[in-house]
């Protein structure tokens, strides 16, 4: 994999982890690390949860349809923390 290929793929993690805050309403808590952070594990499970559960294909390639799964994911991924972070504040 070429230097250019990784920055692609970080570049299309981080709109996807932008675009699953602003879904979420998270963007203003959000900086530009965890959009990454979040658009990138977001495509890892969106990938699982297309491929595990819907029995379809995970993520493909540098599309249009891999970039709606790892908004997906990244959506999931917020909100699963989201929840696990309430619960601290509650105790």
């Amino acid at each position: 994999m070429s230097l250019f290929e990784i920055l692609t793929w970080i570049v299309f993690g981080a709109l996807a982890g932008w675009i699953a805050s602003i879904i979420t309403n998270k963007n203003k808590q959000m900086g530009a690390v965890e959009n990454v952070v979040s658009g990138i594990a977001g495509a890892f499970i969106g990938g699982f949860i297309m491929e595990n559960v819907f029995g379809s294909d995970g993520l493909t390639g540098f599309n249009i349809y891999s970039f709606i799964v790892a908004i997906l994911g990244a959506v999931v991924l917020i909100w699963v923390v989201g929840l696990i972070a309430g619960r601290r504040k509650r105790r």
